[in-house]
């Protein structure tokens, strides 16, 4: 379902935009859909009380929690069944985020991912999308959302971009706590900047080397390193809003001298934080989690040569967490993981 279609059902049933809106912002509170100050709020039709619990539980069915995994560091995993039987990935994080999935799989093929080895396999909806911050608002408040999880996307553009009108708007969460992640597609750097609600924007860069990129994303477009930090310095400049570049910190592949003195001269004096993320280890990849004192280096390293630097731990590490992982285990016993290039 796509939020468009829900608005143009209650407009049919008589619904006019305040009802709408009042409607929409009861959905993703996770409140009652007729919620609302009695006295003050809008009247809702009577066609469209009468529907209410038709279209409600429609909306419940979006989304239904499988299973959830805590973790000691404040985060859960859930694993999150959709209406077709596919299951996706959100995380809550701690200090009131969340993680969402845009995709079921991704095409991208990042090889130190477990979410690409399915490659793609179906687009997320927009409401798809939303259910999931109603679902974590059920259990804890949510005032940020990241769109980090399972999925690429700038690959899902459309269906993204209309969840997070609706979560900037109705949803209640500020402009720079909706958080869209990529590994760069010109298309997002066109569109974005045209909305009511621009997001931040996280890049996903990896790499200051664009043949090691090509390796890394061997599906991502061909964008390289300076090329993709001058595309997000246009549009932090535009928002107001610093770019947040990931860095997946992985032993012996991107954590070299080499590569900071890379990033320092990429990123000296853009409108910019460096997100080190230290991997989390896959057992059937080839790929390894750098020592946490080495990573701390790395980042002080950074720091003295004036790039804002910030040394994440991926949530859930105690429950295995990297995404795509509960996915894979829940489909392990059915069918074997693909590798798709």
């Amino acid at each position: 379902m796509r939020i468009e279609h829900l608005r143009q059902r209650l407009a049919d049933l008589g619904a006019k935009p305040v009802h709408i809106q009042r409607i929409l912002r009861a959905w993703t509170h996770a409140q009652p859909l007729d919620a609302g100050p009695a006295r003050r709020g809008p009247m809702l039709p009577q066609p469209v009380l009468d529907a209410l619990p038709a279209i409600a539980a429609d909306l419940a069915g979006l989304t239904r929690l499988r299973s959830a995994h805590p973790a000691d560091d404040g985060s859960a995993r859930l694993l999150v069944e959709l209406p077709d039987g596919q299951t996706i990935e959100s995380v809550l994080l701690p200090r009131d985020g969340l993680c969402v999935s845009s995709q079921v799989g991704c095409a991208v093929g990042c090889v130190f991912c477990m979410t690409g080895r399915d490659g793609l396999l179906r687009q997320v909806g927009s409401a798809e999308i939303v259910a999931q911050v109603v679902l974590a608002r059920r259990q804890r408040a949510v005032k940020k959302v990241v769109f980090m999880g399972m999925g690429e996307p700038a690959h899902n553009l459309d269906n993204v971009i209309e969840a997070i009108q609706l979560l900037g708007g109705e949803g209640g969460i500020g402009h720079k706590n909706l958080v869209f992640s990529t590994v760069g597609d010109h298309r997002v750097f066109e569109r974005l900047p045209t909305l009511a609600v621009k997001p931040a924007l996280a890049l996903s860069l990896h790499t200051s080397r664009a043949d090691l990129r090509a390796e890394l994303l061997p599906k991502a477009p061909r964008i390289a390193p300076h090329e993709l930090v001058e595309l997000g310095e246009t549009y932090a400049r535009r928002t107001g809003y610093p770019i947040q570049y990931q860095w997946t910190l992985i032993d012996g592949v991107n954590d070299t001298p080499e590569e900071l003195d890379g990033i320092v001269r990429l990123l000296t004096g853009k409108y910019a934080i460096m997100n080190m993320i230290p991997y989390n280890t896959i057992p059937d990849l080839p790929f390894r989690r750098p020592a946490w004192d080495k990573a701390a280096d790395i980042a002080r390293q950074l720091h003295r040569r004036g790039i804002l630097t910030k040394l994440r731990n991926s949530a859930g590490q105690d429950v295995e967490g990297g995404c795509g992982q509960l996915r894979a285990r829940e489909l392990g016993a059915e069918a074997p993981l693909r590798f798709v290039r």
